[in-house]
């Protein structure tokens, strides 16, 4: 089994899960956050610190898909350690549908 980040962490990227992640699965794109599915040891210690619930462990039903979304971009991102900068308009975002469409937006929700 692995953990997963889901659709939920994309525009918010709270970053409180990486320095609980004993072995460091977390991968950084522009506006989420992934774990990378090989590399997760399934402790389960990043999942209660999501303060937007968007990590999930992979025996979820309609977990598949976001256990290739994971990997396809960790294996792109660069792995992160440290907490960074959680975007401006983070809990505006936490909960909105469908944000996978802004998966690449610099700033989704902000109007621009």
């Amino acid at each position: 089994m692995t953990y997963v980040v889901t659709e939920n962490c994309i525009a918010c990227k709270y970053m409180d899960c990486i320095e609980v992640c004993p072995v460091d699965c977390f991968y950084e794109g522009e506006n989420t956050l992934v774990i990378h599915p090989d590399e997760c040891i399934d402790c389960g210690v990043c999942e209660p610190e999501c303060p937007a619930d968007a990590i999930r462990p992979d025996t979820d039903p309609g977990m598949s898909e976001w256990v290739a979304f994971n990997r396809k971009y960790a294996e792109i991102w660069p792995v992160i350690t440290q907490h960074g900068a959680v975007p401006e308009n983070a809990d505006q975002m936490d909960g909105v549908p469908n944000k996978l469409q802004t998966l690449f937006s610099p700033n989704p929700g902000s109007g621009s």
